[in-house]
């Protein structure tokens, strides 16, 4: 049969005959017909009103925007218009049309006027192809047809998925690189003298973990601990900081490349959004006059107090984040239970990574609303910049509720607690909690463990659950039988539109943020995968296991769980490109960070080459980080705890128990070596961090954006252009 085509579909309540919602309805739809829109009506449960543009609306965007011999080929412009671009026009069109009231379609959603306005998946060649090479699991690791996409949702979605494939691609050889650098930790570097040491110091006391009843304990009982650190804090963790760095900047500069290749391909390389936006308005409404630009620096000041003190908020989520931990270990330390107060710190940092998991998803969506309310206040000019403004503000506000508690974790604890008989305290009773004797990096390694694991896992459940519960139960919604049949009259034949149109109304909603909560999902993971790396070198493989399922959901998502996305023209992924590059300089920044200051690389440095005895007596033979732990643990008197201290067994006379600092003996002061450690910290940071940009820019140089072949054909293409413009200049007409 040849089925009709309809454009999009306008759903509504059935309302009272003359009450002000109906009123408000016909309004609408007859401004449509004044601009000759065909318009199909069919009533079930709800009132669905098929929206049809006429011809003349597209010949009007060829005209406009399309190539010069595109303008006499009227009768055909139907077949000429892709079936994307059609949407996008109608779309436009619709969001535009304004009632006698002043009305958009907007604020008649909003007052219940209509329900929904989508376009149809229809029964096409191209959905039938999606379906099968890409919306299924079989498919799990073919490529992606990016072409019938674009052809289907339009340029955005397909740049999405050919950055998200490209990006997954990539991931392989970070991942290989992560799983080498943890091999070489378990293998090479397994039987390191630091740990050898821990493990043997079962004579070494230690000051206890808290104030009350806790005992005190013998380093060699962290040896498990130690040698897990030591898989990750060794030297090759600095190689694949390193490695890392170049990673980020040549995956961004390969994509530049590719996305050059892709744009040419579907010539829009040289598109221009701001053009195609006042070409529309222009067929909407031929008077239109185009918004001007405006920049209010009263607006901006206000917008910037309010974003610093949302960021503000949100650090102070990981103060209590931080309190709850110190409170935590506290508690458990003291519990009657033996393995909540033998595990004292490790349950307090379990149970902070899902906490902290947990603030991440309600603080998601706080900062969506505090974004658009902020956007809202800047009244940007077109959706694009609004879409643009939006981007920025939540990804700085989720960086801050993704990274803040692990930028503790990271370069604060255990360095500002104190020490044995003045340590710092919450409120002047709970100690802050300390890093684990062997190391911080793995208490750093178990946060981003825990946090990459639940957000992966959990995120992609709901994901895919929330939409196909909620599908299944919109079919369970079987409209009642009509009144005819009730009254036994003939039944009459069912519109073939009918079926069509409510299995559309039965899929999940889509709104302008659906694309944009995938990108903001993959650049956060993105960010894990980057940024505190060096701590976690196994992100890059969890990231790419994610991304393989992530594809394919997002396809099936799309395909066969939600209503059709209208269809956006783009010749690039936008402003993520520039988030992107600011993540990879903040990578560089971080794990420099991680190597100086985190872990155990540079005190075990310095005492290799000052203080250990390969220095002292010149031997050669041994290893020089021998006599590392003792080197690095101070002495306490006993009598110098605070009064309120209750420690197990009780203490008596003047006994002398070991803490990790670098104090005297006397009065506990920083010794010359705590300085010299904090030097060449500094120094390493510095060096690590001009090495790595340079090396960056290095690569960002040596990769051109624009492969060879894309210039030429443009070159070729304006040539030919010029050549044929030429033809019509005549030499009779030339003037004098």
């Amino acid at each position: 049969q040849n089925e009709e085509k309809w454009d999009f579909v306008l759903v509504s309540d059935i309302h009272e005959m003359g009450s002000e919602k109906e009123i408000k309805r016909k309004k609408f739809l007859d401004e449509l017909s004044k601009k000759g829109f065909t318009i199909k009506k069919i009533e079930d449960t709800k009132l669905f009103y098929g929206v049809r543009a006429p011809l003349h609306i597209f010949w009007k965007y060829q005209c406009l925007l399309g190539s010069p011999n595109s303008r006499q080929q009227n009768s055909s412009a139907y077949q000429d218009v892709p079936v994307t671009t059609r949407i996008r026009i109608v779309h436009f069109i619709l969001q535009n049309t304004v009632t006698s009231d002043l009305e958009k379609l907007q604020d008649l959603m909003k007052k219940k006027v209509f329900e929904a306005a989508f376009p149809l998946h229809k029964k096409e060649k191209i959905r039938e192809i999606l379906k099968r090479k890409w919306a299924r699991w079989r498919v799990l690791f073919k490529e992606q047809p990016i072409e019938e996409i674009r052809c289907y949702f339009g340029e955005k979605v397909a740049l999405y998925f050919a950055w998200l494939g490209w990006y997954t691609y990539m991931l392989v050889f970070a991942a290989l690189a992560g799983l080498a650098t943890v091999a070489a930790g378990a293998t090479v570097f397994s039987s390191s003298q630091v740990s050898k040491e821990i493990c043997a110091a079962n004579s070494t006391i230690m000051c206890p973990l808290c104030d009350q009843n806790c005992s005190f304990w013998v380093l060699s009982d962290t040896c498990t601990y130690a040698k897990v650190t030591h898989m990750i804090d060794n030297e090759a963790t600095v190689m694949f900081a390193i490695f890392m760095a170049i990673w980020a900047t040549v995956f961004l500069e390969l994509w530049k490349r590719e996305r050059a290749t892709v744009a040419t391909n579907w010539d829009v390389y040289e598109w221009d959004e701001e053009e195609e936006e006042l070409a529309l308005q222009l067929i909407n409404n031929s008077q239109h006059d185009p918004r001007r630009y405006q920049h209010s620096y009263f607006r901006s000041t206000i917008v910037l107090i309010l974003a610093l003190l949302m960021i503000a908020v949100l650090i102070g989520i990981a103060h209590a984040l931080v309190i709850y931990r110190a409170v935590a270990m506290a508690l458990f330390a003291q519990s009657e239970v033996e393995l909540l107060s033998k595990h004292a710190d490790t349950i307090a940092v379990m149970t902070g990574a899902v906490l902290h998991y947990i603030t991440i998803v309600i603080m998601t969506k706080v900062n969506r609303h505090v974004a658009l309310f902020l956007c809202d206040l800047e009244k940007p000019r077109t959706f694009s910049q609004r879409e643009n403004n939006f981007t920025v503000k939540i990804f700085i506000f989720q960086f801050f509720t993704n990274f803040s508690s692990l930028i503790y974790i990271a370069f604060f604890l255990g360095r500002i607690n104190g020490h044995p008989g003045h340590y710092v305290r919450i409120a002047g009773h709970w100690r802050l909690e300390e890093c684990h004797p062997s190391g911080c990096i793995t208490d750093l390694f178990i946060q981003m463990a825990i946090i990459m694991v639940l957000k992966q896992t959990i995120s992609n459940i709901m994901e895919y659950l929330i939409p196909w519960i909620s599908h299944q139960l919109r079919k369970k919604q079987k409209p009642p039988k009509k009144r005819s049949m009730m009254l036994g009259e003939e039944e009459e034949a069912e519109d073939p539109c009918k079926r069509q149109w409510l299995n559309n109304y039965e899929l999940n909603e889509v709104n302008i943020f659906s694309l944009f909560n995938e990108y903001l999902e993959m650049v956060i993971q993105y960010s894990f995968t980057t940024i505190f790396v060096a701590a976690f070198p196994l992100a890059p493989l969890l990231a790419l296991i994610n991304n393989v399922i992530e594809i394919h959901l997002d396809a099936i998502k799309m395909m066969r769980l939600r209503r059709r996305l209208v269809p956006r023209k783009a010749k690039d992924i936008g402003i993520w490109l520039q988030v992107l590059e600011a993540i990879g300089t903040l990578a560089v920044i971080g794990n420099g960070l991680v190597i100086a200051i985190t872990s155990d690389f540079i005190p075990v440095e310095v005492y290799k080459y000052i203080y250990s005895p390969c220095m002292r007596q010149n031997h050669t033979s041994m290893d020089c980080s021998t006599g590392y732990i003792n080197n690095s643990l101070s002495v306490f008197r006993i009598q110098d705890f605070e009064p309120h201290t209750k420690v197990l067994p009780e203490f008596k006379g003047n006994q002398i128990k070991e803490y990790r600092d670098y104090r005297n003996a006397d009065d506990y002061t920083y010794t010359v070596q705590f300085w010299h450690i904090f030097a060449a910290r500094l120094a390493f940071l510095i060096v690590f961090e001009h090495v790595a940009l340079c090396v960056k820019l290095i690569a960002a140089w040596y990769i051109p954006d624009v492969p060879q072949k894309v210039k030429n054909q443009i070159l070729e293409e304006k040539h030919s252009n010029l050549r044929n413009e030429l033809r019509w200049v005549m030499p009779w007409k030339v003037p004098g």
